[in-house]
C-alpha cells in the first residue's frame, strides 16, 4: 500500500503517515475526501471487464488508474487505506432495501465498521448517502447536511441494524446489516451476480456519480444531473464523444477503448427522448 499515493489520489491535503495515531477527526476528513474524489461508478460492467474482490487490483483500479468503483470496491480499497493508517476495520455485509419493504440478499452491498474509542459505520460505495460516518449506535438521530439519519436495532430480526433516512417527514430503509465480521472474499459471489445478471441494475444502467460540497453530480446514460443546495439540473448528451467528455471533465476518469465497446444507449424514439425529457 501506497498510503501518500492513495491520499493524493483523494485530494487530501493535511500531512498523514503510517505513524499517526488514528482518531474520529482523521476518519471524518478521510472519509469525505474520498466520496468527494472517487465516484461511484460501475462502467467495467458495460465494457465487459469483470471486478472482482482482490485489494490489490482494487486499490490500484482507484489509485493508479484513477477509477472509481461499486461498493466491493470503494469500500474495499477505503478499508486497505484505513488499515494501513493504522485504523481497526471489519467488513459489514449489507443487505440493501426493496420497494416493497423486504431486503436485498446476504452480501448485496459491502459496509464498514471502524473501532475507535467507539463504533463508527463508515460506507464510501452507496452512492446518494452520508458523507461522515454515522455512530454505531441504536436510535440516535444524527443530522449532516441537511439530512437526518438513524441507526435502528432490530433485535427480532436477529440483532439487524437498518440505516435510515428521513425523507419528508417519514424514515426511508436503505439497507440491513449484523455486526457479523465477514472477509473481501465473502463477497465474490454477489460482486459476480450484480455484474452478469439481467436482473441487476448494474447491467440495466451506466452510472458515473459523485458527492459534491454542494450536493451532488452524476452521469447516467445519456445525461447529466447536477444537484446544487437542493436545486436539480439535467443536461441531455448528443453522442458518446460528449459523454466521454463529461466523464473526463466531472469526475477524471479517461476510458481506454476495449474492442469497440461502447457506453452510449441505443437510440431511443423522438417521443421516448421528449417523455424523459419532460420527466427530468
Amino acid at each position: 500500500m501506497d498510503v501518500q499515493a492513495y491520499l493524493q489520489r483523494i485530494r487530501f491535503q493535511s500531512r498523514v503517515t503510517q505513524g499517526d495515531r488514528p482518531s474520529i477527526d482523521l476518519l471524518r476528513a478521510l472519509h469525505r475526501a474520498h466520496l468527494f474524489a472517487t465516484p461511484f461508478e460501475n462502467l467495467d460492467i458495460g465494457l465487459g471487464r469483470k471486478i472482482v474482490c482482490d485489494e490489490a487490483r482494487i486499490v490500484h483500479k482507484i489509485v493508479a488508474e484513477n477509477r472509481g468503483g461499486f461498493c466491493y470496491e470503494l469500500n474495499g480499497a477505503f478499508a486497505a487505506l484505513l488499515r494501513a493508517l493504522g485504523f481497526r476495520v471489519t467488513f459489514l455485509s449489507g443487505r440493501v432495501a426493496r420497494e416493497d419493504g423486504g431486503n436485498g440478499p446476504e452480501f448485496d452491498h459491502l459496509a464498514l465498521r471502524v473501532d475507535l474509542e467507539e463504533a463508527w459505520l463508515a460506507d464510501v460505495g452507496f452512492g446518494d448517502c452520508f458523507v461522515e460516518p454515522l455512530r454505531l449506535e441504536s436510535g440516535t438521530e444524527q443530522t449532516q447536511n441537511g439530512r437526518v439519519y438513524r441507526l435502528t436495532l432490530q433485535a427480532s430480526a436477529g440483532d439487524d441494524f437498518s440505516l435510515e433516512v428521513r425523507v419528508e417527514g417519514k424514515w426511508k430503509k436503505e439497507y440491513a446489516f449484523t455486526l457479523e465480521s465477514r472477509e473481501l472474499a465473502d463477497f465474490a459471489g454477489m460482486c459476480h451476480d450484480h455484474q452478469t445478471s439481467p436482473e441487476s441494475h448494474f447491467t440495466r444502467q451506466r452510472i458515473c456519480s459523485m458527492a459534491t460540497p454542494e450536493g451532488r453530480v452524476s452521469l447516467s446514460d445519456d445525461k447529466v444531473v447536477e444537484t446544487r443546495h437542493g436545486t436539480r439540473q439535467v443536461t441531455f448528451l448528443t453522442g458518446e464523444e460528449e459523454w466521454r467528455a463529461k466523464l473526463r471533465e466531472l469526475f477524471g476518469v479517461v476510458l481506454q477503448q476495449s474492442g469497440g465497446s461502447s457506453l452510449w444507449p441505443q437510440p431511443r424514439p423522438a417521443a421516448v427522448r421528449q417523455a424523459r425529457k419532460n420527466s427530468a
